[in-house]
């Protein structure tokens, strides 16, 4: 083989080699990160109470859907996220509020669902509900102020939203929560998980420190259980509308080491 031959040669198989390590690297960096996130609200709140998280996240390139819950069972809960779940192409990250953690424990043993994170949130147990679960801790003063109708929904006090469930928000933020607040079918308080997501599925879990709905010794308690990669924010019960950025930085955190499926 002549010099120009052996040059050529030695330069084909350098190239080969270096894309040859390039695909292996893409193919490493595709097996972790998710690009699809699905919210889903608690108890006394829509879909907007994300509203503060959402653009942060989508201003990094992910793909964001606010679940809107009807708050009338665990099953009818369940079944809306699911649907938004199916809505992804691709991979998903489950992140709930309060009783959205209860939905995302069951909704997250979709097929698609990579991840859970739980944003002062109950984490029930098989076969346990969320009154069950938060009994477990001393109660706190926001179940003072919750408020049944005549028709079997509890909602929150004007004075339980200003001095327990958001305290840390200014006034015209608390104003809008009391007039835009979900009633919650107080039977579906009492419906149990059938299968824990967190068991199979890696978690993060956001404590608020600060929470007057949802003993935080309970959270923390919750995040050990779950081996949960764990932040603690001196808030309100709604972190993510109290620390929308330290949130949604947790989030996507969460987004870039969960592994895809």
């Amino acid at each position: 083989m002549d010099t120009f031959n052996r040059v050529v040669l030695g330069a084909l198989l350098s190239i080969s080699m270096t894309l040859s390590t390039t695909e292996d690297v893409s193919a490493q960096a595709s097996a972790t990160g998710v690009k699809n996130v699905v919210l889903v609200h608690g108890t006394w709140a829509d879909g907007s109470s994300w509203a503060k998280v959402i653009p942060l996240l989508e201003a990094k390139g992910l793909h964001v859907i606010s679940v809107q819950n009807p708050l009338t069972s665990l099953g009818d809960d369940v079944a809306a996220t699911k649907r938004a779940i199916e809505l992804m192409s691709g991979p998903v990250l489950l992140v709930g509020h309060s009783w959205g953690g209860v939905v995302i424990t069951e909704a997250g043993n979709h097929d698609k669902v990579a991840g859970l994170v739980y944003v002062a949130a109950a984490a029930p147990d098989e076969g346990q509900s969320f009154l069950e679960l938060v009994q477990t801790a001393a109660s706190t003063p926001g179940n003072d102020e919750i408020r049944p109708d005549a028709y079997g929904f509890v909602s929150m006090s004007p004075k339980g939203i200003n001095d327990d469930f958001a305290q840390d928000l200014p006034e015209s933020e608390r104003k809008l929560l009391i007039a835009t607040q979900g009633p919650q079918a107080f039977t579906a308080l009492k419906e149990k998980i059938t299968k824990a997501a967190w068991k199979s599925k890696p978690s993060w879990y956001v404590v608020a420190a600060n929470d007057r709905m949802i003993n935080p010794d309970l959270e923390r308690t919750l995040a050990k259980k779950l081996k949960a990669t764990t932040l603690e924010l001196k808030s309100s019960h709604v972190a993510m509308l109290a620390q929308p950025e330290k949130v949604a930085a947790f989030i996507l955190e969460a987004a870039s080491k969960v592994k895809s499926m």
